[in-house]
């Protein structure tokens, strides 16, 4: 599947807006837990997320945020500006 991704963030099927807040949150949980270099990396972050997401899906979404802090870290694009609440805004 590497070389056939679009330059553009999130073009490809696996994109954010495929994933719902539960699936990105165990997402992120399993990725911390299972973290470089863990045999079957994917295969387990996958399982832990109950399997709502193959193997193929956890790698390509990982690969996609890692596009997107890259090319944001490369100011390519511009940090995303968020609104919050609080004392300090």
């Amino acid at each position: 599947m590497s070389g056939s991704r679009s330059s553009s963030p999130n073009s490809n099927s696996n994109s954010n807006s495929n994933w719902s807040q539960k699936e990105n949150k165990m997402f992120e949980e399993a990725l911390a837990y299972y973290g470089e270099g863990t045999p079957n990396r994917w295969d387990k972050v996958s399982s832990a997320m109950g399997g709502s997401k193959s193997a193929e899906e956890v790698r390509c979404h990982y690969e996609d945020l890692v596009d997107d802090v890259n090319m944001i870290e490369s100011g390519r694009v511009q940090y995303p500006k968020y609104k919050t609440q609080g004392f300090w805004t």
